[in-house]
């Protein structure tokens, strides 16, 4: 499974990515549970977001969901955590 982040806005508008294939992993059934999760809380367009928030899209495997703060759900705000922490 290969999941994207993609993080825009907050206060000096900086654009951040990052991507965990979680192929090979030990815990990918972790990942895909926690990533299902997302996808299904998320968004077919990105939603309005707050002055200086975060804006996400969520990719995994081709779908695409969206969200913003202050609105993730604890899934999403763990899944873009620890893809932007672990993804390159």
């Amino acid at each position: 499974m290969r999941i994207q982040v993609r993080r825009t806005g907050g206060f000096a508008g900086i654009e951040r990515r990052a991507e965990v294939d979680t192929s090979d992993r030990p815990d990918a059934p972790a990942w895909q549970t926690l990533a299902e999760q997302a996808l299904a809380d998320g968004r077919a367009t990105p939603p309005p977001g707050v002055p200086d928030g975060f804006s996400y899209e969520i990719t995994v495997d081709g779908r695409t969901a969206y969200a913003a703060d202050p609105r993730l759900t604890d899934e999403q705000r763990e899944l873009v955590s620890r893809v932007l922490k672990e993804g390159a």
